[in-house]
């Protein structure tokens, strides 16, 4: 079992940065996945990016070049800066765990998640 905790949502101008982050609990960390999604009321929440246990990492083609997924295993923590942030980028932002060596791109994939957090950009 692995609890996930995200902070860092927050309102913010077109074209500024937030960083997410996501403090996990429980099991060994590093034998899990991460990810970040996001969800917009009405729609199905999407895949941004995603990172797996050593490291190499995945963006969702809306977000590469501005948003970027680190973690740091050391302190059971998944990051996610977003710069130049648009208000499509408004969502609210959920953090996902699964175990196994490769991230997913697939919600379904992963089995635990977090409360979300919540991302609003103004123009």
């Amino acid at each position: 079992q692995v609890q996930l905790v995200e902070s860092g949502g927050g309102l913010v101008q077109a074209g500024g940065s937030l960083r997410l982050s996501c403090a996990a609990s429980g099991r060994t960390f590093s034998d899990y996945a991460m990810g970040w999604f996001r969800q917009v009321p009405g729609k199905t929440r999407e895949f941004v990016a995603a990172i797996n246990w050593i490291g190499n990492t995945h963006h969702a083609n809306s977000v590469k070049g501005r948003f970027t997924i680190s973690r740091d295993t050391a302190k059971n923590m998944v990051y996610l800066q977003m710069n130049s942030l648009k208000p499509e980028d408004t969502a609210v932002y959920y953090c996902a765990a699964h175990w196994g060596s490769n991230w997913s791109i697939f919600r379904n994939d992963y089995p635990y998640w977090g409360q979300g957090t919540q991302v609003t950009v103004s123009s």
